[in-house]
């Protein structure tokens, strides 16, 4: 007996701690002027996948669902058959690596280790304590000026992640402000519901002061959809009270409000009088489709925006993008890709990637509503995860539509797909279980007390 309890002890342990710690990695500081490429966090989630691949072996069954295999499964089509046409060898082999990464592998692993709604809850509010983390550094450069430049002032809340990728830290605390907002209208414990709420208004600060119109436009429209989702009168009450909250926020800014407002007028202004990162971007967006146009199937291969760009571009396309600030010192940012994920596949893997990769999304999205009203059908087991991973995966098919993969945050964004893929591949299933489970047992106790009178 003695020897019982610490042999035990380890299997207390969550397999989706190792998860947990690719999403600490991130908030490690980037060097300052660095490129964007594989970082500590991206190594430690290609060690998450071996592991988890040993464990599958030793345990000799079969990992995945049918369902499961063939829609995670998806997009290595596409990316297999762009890689064969890249521009070079060494290109098509990053390429398909990066994608398998972010949008099978990682994925496949988090569905894999995440073993119940309390992991998903772990990895969920591990996204919400990165971005709190993110949060309060990027608070903190807004204050005190050193942050990355904006509009000739060192005030842009980029966090950790520098001036090269200020959609970094936007992107992180819109996943955790999301995460909040999930667990906040479930059917957890009050307490929980207490803290998230107070996350979730806290976090609205740094996303402001981001200065990101996309992360902006994304957020506003996935907690619309949650509030909706959690019922129609709980969504005009709590929408009343952002209002409300979001009011006293902005005005509290002092200083800052000009700079904010002038930032979200320019989101109306982006079709009559864009400024020139917009230009860059419809020029880009353009010469996406126009690559499409040319290889209608297949398109350039992985890696090949760069190199066909110039080929397709107006003159209206700059050079690239200024970048100054955050401890990094003035650099021209060149322009790879069309800040378009869809425009990106459509250019680079023709209409079969974009069909094998976008179909997998929205095969997710279906299933991940169908277990949103099973877990309501189920007196609202399981809302609070049914909510953070349709929150998660509508914010990122939103940012899709002006945003593309790249910069440290990606392996954020693999290990968010693997969310919703856990919740709508295996987690909306056991919700359902669990209730038939539950009735059957309640049935076999008025039958039992039947019998003993």
């Amino acid at each position: 007996m003695a020897l019982a309890l610490p042999l035990d002890r380890p299997a207390r342990f969550s397999p989706v701690l190792p998860v947990v710690a690719v999403v600490a990695l991130l908030a490690l500081p980037v060097t300052p002027g660095a490129d964007g490429g594989a970082g500590p966090a991206d190594a430690l989630s290609a060690l998450v996948v071996v592991v988890c691949a040993v464990r599958l072996l030793r345990a000799r069954r079969r990992p995945l669902t049918r369902t499961a295999a063939v829609v995670l499964g998806l997009p290595v089509a596409g990316v297999a058959l762009a890689a064969l046409h890249a521009v070079s060898p060494g290109a098509g082999i990053t390429g398909l690596g990066r994608y398998l990464q972010v949008f099978v592998l990682v994925p496949a692993a988090v569905v894999l280790l995440v073993r119940d709604r309390r992991d998903f809850r772990l990895l969920a509010w591990s996204f919400v304590a990165l971005a709190g983390w993110q949060g309060a550094v990027g608070v903190h450069q807004y204050a005190t000026g050193t942050g990355a430049s904006y509009q000739g002032e060192d005030v842009r809340a980029v966090g950790t992640f520098g001036a090269t990728d200020v959609m970094g830290m936007a992107t992180v605390v819109a996943f955790g402000l999301v995460c909040a907002v999930g667990l906040a209208l479930g059917r957890t414990a009050a307490r929980e519901r207490a803290v998230a709420v107070c996350c979730a208004l806290a976090l609205a600060v740094p996303l402001a002061l981001s200065f990101s119109r996309g992360a902006w436009i994304a957020t506003v429209v996935t907690l619309t959809v949650q509030l909706v989702l959690s019922g129609p009168r709980r969504a005009l009450r709590v929408g009343a009270a952002v209002v409300a909250v979001g009011v006293v926020l902005v005005g509290g800014f002092g200083t800052g409000t000009a700079m904010l407002q002038e930032r979200i007028d320019s989101i109306g202004q982006v079709a009559e009088a864009p400024d020139q990162s917009v230009t860059d971007r419809y020029t880009m967006w353009a010469a996406a489709g126009d690559m499409w146009r040319e290889r209608p199937l297949t398109g350039v291969g992985l890696k090949g925006f760069p190199e066909y760009r110039d080929g397709y571009a107006s003159l209206g396309l700059s050079s690239g993008s200024d970048t100054e600030g955050a401890g990094a010192a003035f650099r021209r940012q060149p322009l790879l890709s069309p800040h378009n994920m869809y425009l990106l596949v459509l250019g680079e893997q023709g209409l079969i990637g974009l069909l094998c990769l976008a179909g997998g999304w929205l095969a997710l999205l279906v299933c991940a509503l169908r277990g949103l009203w099973r877990a309501r059908a189920a007196g609202g087991r399981g809302l609070d995860c049914a909510l953070v991973a349709c929150g998660l995966l509508v914010w990122q098919l939103v940012d899709f539509a002006y945003a593309d993969i790249g910069g440290p945050s990606t392996v954020l964004t693999a290990v968010c797909f693997g969310l919703v893929a856990w919740w709508a591949l295996a987690g909306a299933d056991r919700v359902a279980r669990d209730e038939r489970t539950a009735v059957t047992a309640g049935r076999g106790t008025v039958t039992g007390e039947a019998a003993l009178r």
